[in-house]
């Protein structure tokens, strides 16, 4: 791998744009022990997702393949933040890749504390999962409304001077207002998309086949979706310097330069991770091919790169 996939984000030297996904890769010590994997081959590695206190997840299933993508409904099970801290943090190899931990809260007061116990970590930024419901509000996600999205990255910047990344959901009407109102509260930068919500029945039972009824959908079905997103939030976060984990559905080199040309500063793997463990080599490497046949210097040079000469942004499809 060569420097020029190398870049910064948020402050933190990523030796590649490629970034695991939190819920695909465990606590980090699950997926290195995949035999020819290198950490070196991932930028960063979020880990899954951490509560203040334990939890055991949802009902299966949880999980279910779908055409072109995967619904999950895991419910967030974890050891909670003081095992995550105390326990997993120390057994991670910083030195051969950044790690991001992932905050969930049902209040605004959780994911400040969780955050507060992470900041006083090795941990080296941390991404604010803002699609767990609100229990003060009837159970409604934090990320479908910008102000309570804002509140939520405010609660965790005061905190904490690590880097934040604020993860946004696509379930909501204005994902640019949403990205607004995170950068205004504090964010470092932005993670775009979460999952799709969306369900599977079973014909002959005639019930949900997700134990809790509905699921986030991932996969290369969201990836045209994941893209416009990602474009944009771009033209929001780009002019303020606020780099972008592009993310939903990637699995080829073809796949992470259309979101790094919409804006995407790093590309983020998923589900593509459990049908081929060694995605990310095999992304870097057509990347900074890429790179050599278009003579560019850097991965750097794409982000943004869209070429929208006699292109108009139309709400509307004809």
């Amino acid at each position: 791998m060569t420097d020029r996939l190398s870049l910064d984000f948020c402050g933190l030297k990523l030796s590649s744009p490629v970034v695991l996904l939190s819920g695909c890769v465990g606590f980090g010590e699950e997926y290195t022990r995949v035999a020819g994997f290198s950490n070196g081959d991932a930028g960063a590695i979020v880990l899954k997702g951490t509560t203040q206190e334990p939890r055991l997840g949802n009902a299966p299933h949880r999980i279910w393949e779908t055409p072109a993508g995967m619904l999950n409904a895991i419910g967030l099970q974890n050891p909670g933040v003081d095992v995550v801290v105390n326990d997993i943090l120390p057994t991670l190899d910083f030195a051969e890749t950044r790690f991001l931990a992932n905050v969930c809260g049902s209040t605004i007061e959780e994911y400040a504390e969780v955050t507060r116990r992470l900041d006083d970590s090795p941990i080296d930024g941390m991404e604010i999962n803002i699609s767990c419901p609100n229990v003060k509000e009837g159970g409604v996600a934090f990320g479908n409304y910008p102000d309570m999205s804002a509140r939520v990255v405010e609660a965790c910047r005061a905190v904490t001077s690590k880097p934040l990344i604020t993860k946004l959901s696509p379930n909501q009407t204005d994902i640019a207002a949403n990205a607004r109102a995170c950068i205004d509260a504090g964010t470092d930068g932005l993670a775009v998309i979460n999952t799709i919500m969306g369900m599977a029945i079973d014909t002959e039972s005639r019930r949900p086949i997700i134990g809790n009824v509905q699921g986030g959908l991932s996969g290369p079905a969201i990836r045209p979706i994941a893209l416009l997103k990602v474009h944009q939030v771009y033209e929001v976060a780009g002019p303020r310097g606020i780099p972008i984990i592009g993310q939903g559905g990637i699995e080829t080199p073809q796949d992470a330069i259309e979101f790094l040309l919409a804006g995407a500063t790093t590309v983020g793997l998923g589900t593509a991770l459990f049908y081929d463990p060694m995605a990310a080599k095999r992304i870097n490497t057509g990347i900074d091919d890429y790179l050599t046949r278009h003579g560019l210097g850097s991965v750097g040079d794409l982000v943004g790169g869209m070429n929208t000469a006699n292109v108009e942004d139309s709400p509307t499809s004809g």
